[in-house]
This record gives C-alpha cells, sequence and structure tokens, in this order.
C-alpha cells in the first residue's frame, strides 16, 4: 500500500485544478458532484437567465444518471419565463454534460443571492448611433414623459456589457 505523502506535490496548482476535489462532496450530496454546471451556470443558460437563478440539485430517479430533475431556485417573474424556455434551457445543459443528463426543470420559487457590484460586468452606455437610432424610433411619440421612459428601455438594450479589466 503506498504511502499518500508519495501522491503529494509541493509545488503551486492553480485554484481550478484543486477547486472539484475540494467541492466534489459538498456538491455531490447535492446530485452536482461534478460542480462544473454551479461554476458555469451563465455559461450554460446566459446570463440574463443566470443572474436571477440558482441550480440547487440534480436528482436521479431508477439508478440511472439519465433524464434527472434539475431543481432550480429562480426569483421573481423567471420562473413562468423559464417554463416558456426549459426546451431550449435543457438543450443548452445537456449540451453542457454532453449527453441527455436533465430531461425536466424543477422550479423553486425564491430568493437568489446576486453577483457583488465588483464582479458585475459594468454596462457601458450605448454608441451615438444606438442614440440616433432611438432617437429616430421615438419621434413619433408625442406624449414626452412615455418617450422618456421609452428611451430609457431603447438604452438599457442597447447598451453593451464591457468585459472587466483582467
Amino acid at each position: 500500500m503506498a504511502d499518500e505523502s508519495e501522491n503529494r506535490t509541493h509545488a503551486m496548482l492553480s485554484l481550478a485544478v484543486t477547486l472539484p476535489k475540494v467541492t466534489r462532496r459538498t456538491l455531490g450530496r447535492h446530485g452536482l458532484a461534478e460542480g462544473g454546471l454551479v461554476t458555469d451556470w451563465a455559461a450554460v443558460v446566459g446570463q440574463t437567465i443566470a443572474e436571477r437563478s440558482l441550480p440547487l440539485r440534480l436528482s436521479f430517479t431508477g439508478g440511472e444518471r439519465r433524464d434527472g430533475t434539475l431543481h432550480v431556485r429562480v426569483s421573481g417573474a423567471l420562473a413562468l419565463e423559464l417554463q416558456h424556455l426549459e426546451p431550449l434551457v435543457l438543450e443548452r445543459i445537456n449540451g453542457y454534460f454532453g449527453y441527455r443528463a436533465v430531461g425536466r426543470l424543477r422550479i423553486h420559487q425564491g430568493p437568489v443571492p446576486s453577483l457583488p457590484e465588483s464582479r458585475r460586468p459594468p454596462a457601458s452606455a450605448p454608441t451615438a448611433q444606438a442614440e440616433a437610432e432611438i432617437g429616430s424610433l421615438l419621434s413619433g411619440v408625442e406624449d414626452p414623459d412615455l418617450r422618456e421612459a421609452l428611451r430609457g428601455l431603447g438604452r438599457s438594450l442597447r447598451s453593451t456589457v464591457r468585459k472587466p479589466p483582467p
């Protein structure tokens, strides 16, 4: 029997190498032993859905690790939207796993912790061209309050997300 100390290394390892080993036990209790789904949630389902949802656990029936039920906590009105987007979300999740690991979503409404401001990518103002397009689209709106509300909506839709500095 080999001594466990023979397998140790004194070299520095990146966090990405050691994190799965550290989190496997805790996440495994919730059916998320891989842990990648939790850490890559935004890349899998998209930033908009990821900001208001959180995968809780993945459960399987019948002993096979196929067609499981992914329990997702969702805040606010996203629950209804996620029900409509379920086929698309399942396709993206199963594409992430590389096989049909998840057969359905079980939605639980509740608070979802938000990312700290320091980790959110800052949104930039729309370009001058986007501002001009918004202005031309709103030229027929006579009510000044409605026009300003629509301008704000247009700006938020046209704003681009800047990548945080490395």
